[in-house]
């Protein structure tokens, strides 16, 4: 016993087996992504709260053109909506970066559901077309989830530019699966149900979700005071407006894009496919984020940026020469797929690009002009289409992706400059600006 002891005590020992490392897979960095506490919460409160923004607009001109046989009126009652939420949207923005998200988002939402109430009952009772307008207007004042489920990502990982390209990427995924769940859900409730259920069912689904997002406390940013939101217009930032320009344009595309594919696809004499068809864009958006979002990061951000213009505008091209149904579908899955890239760095820009204390506002900001540009592009693809024909339906959403890539190339070398260094009055936990830390003990803004 005595000489086994001894034995130990001088013989070599083995290494220790190296630790079992898991093997990366192509889900690594999602399954990374929300193993934060609290993560899973917030993303499935939010996803409640955001399916019902794809259908708002659809419901509400389902159910005026419905109920009072108007196009005419619904379409200017959904305007009048767009334009409340262009103007509105920006400063709750603003009012979220300063107050927090939950003390906006509670009483927002409260007086969503008043306006929203008061829409349907007007309608129903055959209230005046002006009170159809006030309605409007007063239910467009809703914050954001997406921005403030990114503002969210955005404060879990802002050390890691990893995660949050993966998360951005993800969001965006989660945007497209509402535009292709929310229309359709909408014409079905509203032509299979009764005219009003497209709405009451969205509102629902709005107020319920955005309670339940503001509930997850432990995940939401805080606030931050008016002596670092500061007054300045963020559109006074050159990159912000060369991406603000490429997202009207960008909004365009999608406005148009719908508008002809309807008519493209009713000229093939199967009308009845045209909302699996639109589907097939957002699907090849979701296929291409889902992949963007798992790889690695390569090359500045602006090049990336004006590179998924650049295939977005080339991918549209061939739209032009389908003469059939055969032939669109695989074309609008390959148009999807320039999309998500091109959204995604978007976004990655303006949180380069705008001070942490002002993300809400700058990233409502872009949204709304991406929501501006839906609008004016189906108004104008829908003019196309009227005095042109179905056969020139797809000028329209070519000619705003070759839009979106000028102000982009116009914008590149701005977005390429190296932001400037400004002192951190907080110190490092304060982090009023976002980016590489410069010199002075400041950072890049």
């Amino acid at each position: 016993m005595i000489l086994f002891l001894a034995f130990r005590s001088v013989a070599p020992r083995r290494p220790a087996p190296p630790p079992c490392r898991r093997k990366r897979t192509f889900l690594t960095p999602y399954r990374r992504l929300f193993a934060a506490p609290g993560a899973l919460a917030f993303t499935l409160a939010a996803f409640v709260g955001r399916l019902p923004g794809s259908m708002l607009g659809i419901s509400t001109v389902l159910m005026i053109a419905t109920v009072r046989d108007s196009y005419a009126l619904a379409g200017a009652v959904s305007a009048t909506g767009v334009a409340a939420t262009a103007v509105a949207g920006p400063l709750l923005g603003r009012l979220v970066d300063r107050q927090g998200q939950a003390k906006v988002a509670v009483p927002a939402v409260v007086l969503f559901a008043l306006g929203a109430t008061a829409m349907v009952l007007c309608v129903h009772h055959g209230a005046p077309a002006w009170a159809l307008f006030l309605c409007a207007a007063g239910s467009s004042g809703v914050p954001s989830l997406g921005a403030m489920t990114r503002a969210r990502w955005a404060a879990l990982h802002r050390d890691d530019p990893a995660a949050r390209h993966t998360a951005s990427s993800f969001e965006q995924v989660v945007d497209e699966i509402c535009f292709m769940v929310g229309p359709a859900l909408a014409m079905v409730l509203c032509t299979a149900v009764f005219p009003e259920a497209g709405l009451i069912t969205a509102g629902a689904l709005l107020v319920a979700g955005t309670l339940l997002f503001a509930a997850q406390r432990r995940t939401e940013p805080p606030p931050h005071p008016p002596a670092l939101t500061g007054h300045t217009p963020l559109l006074r930032t050159p990159g912000l407006r060369a991406v603000l320009l490429t997202f009207l344009a960008t909004g365009a595309v999608f406005g148009s894009m719908e508008v002809a594919t309807v008519a493209t696809v009713r000229s093939f004499g199967d009308g009845s496919a045209s909302g699996a068809v639109i589907a097939l864009q957002a699907a090849g958006s979701c296929a291409a984020g889902v992949v963007f979002g798992a790889l690695p990061l390569r090359g500045p951000a602006a090049t990336r940026f004006v590179a998924g213009v650049a295939a977005m505008a080339l991918a549209v091209l061939p739209l032009l020469t389908a003469d059939r149904l055969t032939s669109l579908a695989p074309l609008l899955f390959l148009a999807g797929t320039a999309t998500a890239p091109t959204m995604i760095t978007g976004m990655t820009l303006v949180h380069r690009l705008t001070p942490a204390a002002r993300l809400n506002e700058g990233m409502t900001t872009v949204y709304t002009g991406l929501l501006i540009g839906i609008s004016a592009g189906a108004a104008a693809g829908g003019w196309t289409v009227d005095h042109l024909g179905p056969t020139s339906a797809y000028t329209t959403p070519a000619t705003a992706a070759a839009l979106a890539l000028a102000a982009a190339l116009a914008g590149w070398g701005r977005l390429r400059m190296p932001v400037r260094c400004v002192p951190n009055p907080l110190g490092p936990e304060g982090r009023p600006c976002r980016g590489e830390r410069g010199p002075a003990g400041g950072r890049r803004r």
